[in-house]
């Protein structure tokens, strides 16, 4: 059967959603089943979970050129349907210079990059409500690193590889292109069966992408369907691809493959043995080189946390990578990359002036469930930007230069055993702490964030369990051997993000109170300096 009559069938492409290839037969998902016509004998309408489909039992061949069309006019509805969602709501949550989503929910960043002249930030969205529906790619640009504009959707759900969700993914600079790597995901039959397969797109004008289809579509053997996120490097005359993935044995690596054009793949083997069992799936790759070493930040799954606060599964690490003669990869040296609550699926690029800068998404896979959600109909943002560097053999994180330009006034406290209104959630803390202080932020008369610093146990916990928060783990910790503690703090509403001893640790966190909760208080005794932030221009991000 030729895919325009399973088209009609279904009560024409306005009806059709989605398009899925189960066991090579057609199958078209349909809006309203009561618009489908009478079916010939090859030829079915049946309910697959919460969905009607309408599938090609004939076992005709279908050509990859009409279903590519099919996608193209899939993505022209999807487009349209998704618009009333790109207009930000009013909410005191909102960020005044993080990205954020106008509505739905927001996850990884992706495909960061600076290509001719200005520097490309896309990030997942689910559109539809504070859930994990089927994912877009936001593109969002920027001169700066500051002043974000949402350009458009780049990628959408349409086709027959990523039906249901264009999933995370890098981008490469070319002469003339710009070459995004994503992981298209689809779920088949009752089962939810999950076809993975690795894709990319290309753009001629840095706007828009034209999708090539899936690149990589057989797994690697000894891999589980859970295998994604691509990243690209050029090394000595080749290219380097490299995915997080599961083995059959339910162990996390990382797999590798190799390329002379950026087209046609081969797949070189697993690597991450060293590391034992280290937890059950390794997510959102991201390798780089650093003031002349290499290293691999990863997202792993099911790993020992390290602290009786930390329950989730869902870490953030990072490790050092070095290369054999034939680009066999050894990890060694792993460290954490932020010990708060809420800093996953990071991704770094090197700026025009050679900096290496890296964004994070604000937010874990498993928990949605905010305040946002009922203000707004919008949950997490991306974090902020922070510079990476290398210090004696230490990892160095500290907030991206550019943060400076947005400071206002400043105005210095001394606080001892006493608090302050700043009148703003939006702002730029720098103090010095001695061992048993206490400092609370977002503060009213019920609810505040602290930061403790445990004397005994020499350790900095923050506690976000006197807040708004719906969901999630309320304390972290981190260990710390300095004779005082230096706290760099940037505050935006609903989110705290600091930067311990010049960057050497740096804890992450949503942070919900009432608006008016503007509160500063310390135990013990300290100056502040504090200066108010202004927001850039971000058209749609807020």
């Amino acid at each position: 059967m030729h895919i325009e009559d399973l088209v009609k069938l279904a009560g024409g492409i306005n009806n059709v959603y989605r398009v899925l290839l189960p066991e090579g037969h057609l199958s078209l998902a349909v809006e309203d089943p009561e618009l489908v016509g009478a079916l010939p004998s090859d030829a079915v309408l049946k309910q697959v979970i919460s969905e009607w489909h309408i599938v090609d039992l004939s076992g005709d061949p279908v050509s990859e050129a009409s279903l590519f069309d099919l996608g193209r006019k899939i993505e022209a509805r999807q487009r349209e349907k998704i618009k009333q969602f790109s207009h930000p709501t009013s909410c005191q949550y909102r960020p005044a210079w993080h990205i954020a989503g106008p509505q739905g929910l927001v996850n990884d960043p992706n495909g960061f990059i600076y290509h001719q002249g200005e520097y490309h930030l896309y990030y997942q969205w689910s559109p539809i409500g504070c859930s994990h529906t089927d994912k877009y790619w936001v593109h969002t640009t920027s001169q700066d690193l500051l002043n974000w504009e949402w350009d458009d959707v780049a990628l959408t759900p349409s086709d027959w590889f990523d039906s249901h969700g264009a999933y995370s993914g890098h981008a490469v600079s070319l002469d003339n292109e710009l070459m995004v790597f994503y992981t298209g995901n689809t779920r088949l039959g009752e089962e939810r069966h999950r076809q993975t397969m690795q894709c990319a797109a290309v753009s001629e004008d840095g706007k828009n992408l034209r999708k090539l289809g899936p690149l990589i579509r057989e797994l690697p053997p000894g891999v589980t369907e859970h295998i994604r996120d691509p990243k690209i490097i050029h090394r000595e005359g080749r290219w380097l691809l490299f995915l997080g993935a599961q083995t059959t044995e339910m162990k996390g690596r990382l797999a590798v493959y190799h390329s002379e054009d950026l087209h046609h793949w081969e797949f070189d083997r697993l690597y991450g043995d060293e590391l034992g069992d280290y937890g059950y799936m390794w997510e959102c790759p991201d390798v780089f080189a650093l003031d002349g070493d290499y290293y691999f930040a990863f997202s792993p799954q099911g790993i020992d946390s390290g602290s009786e606060y930390n329950t989730v599964p869902h870490q953030n690490r990072i490790a050092r990578l070095t290369f054999g003669d034939n680009d066999e990869v050894m990890l060694s040296q792993l460290q954490t990359l932020d010990y708060g609550f809420d800093f996953y699926a990071p991704q770094s690029m090197q700026t025009k002036d050679g900096r290496r800068v890296m964004c994070g998404w604000m937010g874990l896979p498993d928990e949605w469930t905010q305040p946002s959600c009922r203000s707004g109909n919008w949950v997490h943002q991306l974090t902020a930007l922070r510079e990476l560097s290398s210090e004696n053999g230490k990892l160095i994180q500290k907030p991206q230069k550019e943060l400076e330009t947005l400071r206002s006034e400043v105005r210095e406290y001394e606080l001892a055993d006493s608090c302050v209104d700043l009148k703003t959630k939006t702002f730029e803390l720098h103090t010095q702490l001695t061992w048993g202080s206490c400092l609370r932020l977002f503060e009213d008369s019920a609810y505040f964030a602290e930061l403790l610093l445990d004397a005994e146990n020499r350790r900095l916990i923050f506690d976000r369990s006197n807040t708004q928060l719906e969901e999630g783990d309320t304390i972290r910790e981190v260990a710390l051997d300095s004779d005082t503690v230096e706290l760099q703090i940037l505050a935006d509403n609903s989110s705290l993000e600091v930067f311990i001893n010049g960057g050497e640790a740096v804890m992450t966190a949503r942070i919900f109170t009432p608006e008016a909760a503007t509160q500063v208080s310390l135990k013990g005794a300290a100056k502040l300096q504090v200066y108010k932030l202004k927001a850039p221009q971000m058209p749609y991000l807020r």
